[in-house]
């Protein structure tokens, strides 16, 4: 059998591309991990189920960093590091998207 693999959606490349040019215009958010998941998401490259799940957990572990002191969620101009990570993962598209095909992977 073999194993299924998901495209990432229009909005998703979107977020990970905008999270890529504010990482380099900033120098703060993500980590490696971050950004190959961005470049795989900016490509639309298909993802396999254990990726999906990465994605899942990365948000479900992250959603606090929206509560950030220092600098701006959702801002081009003074993001926070935890916005940039974020939208290296696909943004809140690609949170829906990962809460929606881990609940189909579980099933």
């Amino acid at each position: 059998m073999t194993e299924p693999h998901f495209r990432p959606t229009m909005k998703m490349a979107a977020a990970a591309r905008r999270g890529l040019r504010l990482r380099e215009k900033f120098g703060r958010g993500g980590t490696k991990v971050g950004v190959e998941r961005a470049h795989q998401l900016a490509g639309r490259h298909d993802l396999r189920a254990g990726d999906v799940k990465s994605m899942h957990s990365y948000f479900a572990r992250h959603a606090v960093d929206k509560d950030t002191a220092t600098h701006k969620w959702n801002s081009n101009s003074d993001p926070s590091a935890g916005f940039i990570a974020w939208l290296l993962w696909g943004g809140d598209a690609g949170r829906e998207w990962a809460d929606r095909k881990a609940r189909t992977l579980e099933a």
